[in-house]
């Protein structure tokens, strides 16, 4: 059976829970032909990185999918490509703000996700849960994890193909805030749809 190695964040900014971990923690053992191994990783420039590193050494896995939540957005989105740039208007959770720093030195522009983000798209409509690949995955932690992830997947003996998605925010995580929500149980039928789709 493949090992798929999902990942999802911690909760950030003062808020008691992030969807994209809710919702990971929450998925079967198995997917179709995958077999899961979930990973919570921090909210940070430099340790989510590390925080990855690790767990690809520890599972040895066959496809790595990231997850994590964009507020405001209304659709679970996977992402198209990273940018080899960082830009946060806040700090992450360890207090590192870069701005305009690249996510690997001398690393090209962008690089794009080499799992079907199309496919994984149309899958997740096809379930009946509103999705479309997106453009950016903006210039924060999400962003650098993916971009880092693929050159880093690159640079190894064998390809390992990845992406990231961002899904909505819960209402449980929108609370007073006046932002689209997605039910937690759409976004794990989403991310089952999008992992039977690879």
């Amino acid at each position: 059976m493949k090992r798929l190695l999902i990942t999802g964040f911690a909760p950030f900014g003062g808020d008691g829970v992030n969807p994209a971990w809710q919702a990971v923690k929450a998925l079967p053992e198995q997917v179709g032909a995958w077999r899961l191994y979930k990973r919570e990783l921090p909210v940070a420039f430099l340790g989510a990185p590390t925080a990855l590193r690790a767990a690809l050494d520890e599972v040895a896995p066959d496809g790595v999918l990231m997850v994590g939540v964009a507020a405001g957005r209304a659709a679970v989105t996977p992402e198209r490509r990273g940018v080899n740039e960082t830009d946060a208007r806040i700090p992450d959770n360890e207090g590192y703000q870069p701005k305009g720093e690249p996510v690997v030195p001398g690393g090209p522009e962008e690089l794009f996700s080499t799992l079907p983000v199309e496919d994984m798209a149309e899958a997740i409509r096809a379930a009946g849960i509103p999705a479309r690949v997106s453009e950016s995955a903006g210039r924060f932690v999400c962003n650098a994890l993916l971009y880092g992830a693929l050159y880093a997947l690159e640079q190894g003996p064998a390809p390992v193909p990845a992406a990231f998605i961002h899904v909505p925010a819960t209402p449980e995580l929108a609370a007073d805030r006046e932002l689209p929500t997605l039910p937690l149980p759409d976004i794990v039928a989403a991310l089952i749809a999008a992992i039977e789709a690879i």
